[in-house]
């Protein structure tokens, strides 16, 4: 089998699906609870972040991601279904403009590209060991121990009253200077993140219809390729 001749900004932002999506989706985990009128100390709310997230087992959420790559100038919007089930399990379902799978498991990580009739592989240790993101994400992290949190140094919340936050990783050589995070004041749901990367593309992640704690079956974050189709380890 040869190896298909990508264009360097697709293989680039192929590779980062691994790393990047998957450093900022461990924040959908973060939800449940209420927060006062007037935001508490951020002691307290890192605090609570940190409780709500180790009970969290499971979620299911709708999203709109919306991509900037800085070298071309061009804006991606996707959207569709992603699921997350304690430990170290993954499933983003991208359902429009085009399909396509995001799948990481304990064994291995899966990008399906059913319009390029191709997957592409990784180890899912390299997703989840690389950054403090993807450490808290996997269970093995702690917020305050990772993350330098703050309110939003322009406000702490928002025209409706959400609460406005700033993560900075404590971690050398992250992808990220720092996430913005912004929490819906009365379920302390997670409603957008945002970050750009060193390269200086950006990323929003917008969720709704979120469900907690539904029981999803492990079985949703298997994968087998599709006979017929190419398949590609990312390194």
């Amino acid at each position: 089998m040869t190896k298909k001749n990508l264009d360097k900004n697709e293989l680039f932002m192929r590779r980062k699906i691994f790393s990047i999506v998957a450093a900022v989706l461990y924040v959908v985990f973060l939800s449940s609870g209420s927060l006062a009128a007037e935001p508490p100390p951020i002691s307290e709310t890192v605090k609570r972040l940190q409780q709500i997230y180790e009970k969290t087992r499971d979620f299911r959420a709708y999203f709109i991601q919306e991509t900037t790559v800085k070298s071309i100038g061009k804006t991606d919007v996707e959207e569709g279904v992603v699921y997350f089930k304690n430990p170290r399990q993954m499933f983003w379902d991208y359902q429009k403009p085009k399909a396509k799978k995001l799948i990481v498991n304990l064994q291995k990580a899966w990008l399906y590209l059913p319009h390029e009739n191709a997957v592409y592989t990784q180890d899912p240790e390299k997703i989840f060991k690389s950054e403090a993101l993807i450490k808290f994400l996997s269970g093995l992290g702690k917020l305050k121990e990772d993350f330098t949190i703050k309110y939003n140094t322009s406000g702490a919340i928002d025209e409706n009253g959400n609460y406005l936050l700033l993560l900075y990783p404590r971690e050398k050589g992250a992808s990220y200077q720092y996430l913005q995070m912004t929490v819906a004041k009365n379920d302390f749901h997670i409603l957008r993140v945002s970050f750009d990367d060193i390269m200086g593309n950006s990323t929003v992640l917008k969720f709704s219809g979120i469900k907690m704690n539904t029981g999803l079956s492990s079985r949703l974050f298997q994968f087998q390729p599709p006979s017929g189709v190419s398949v590609f380890k990312m390194p």
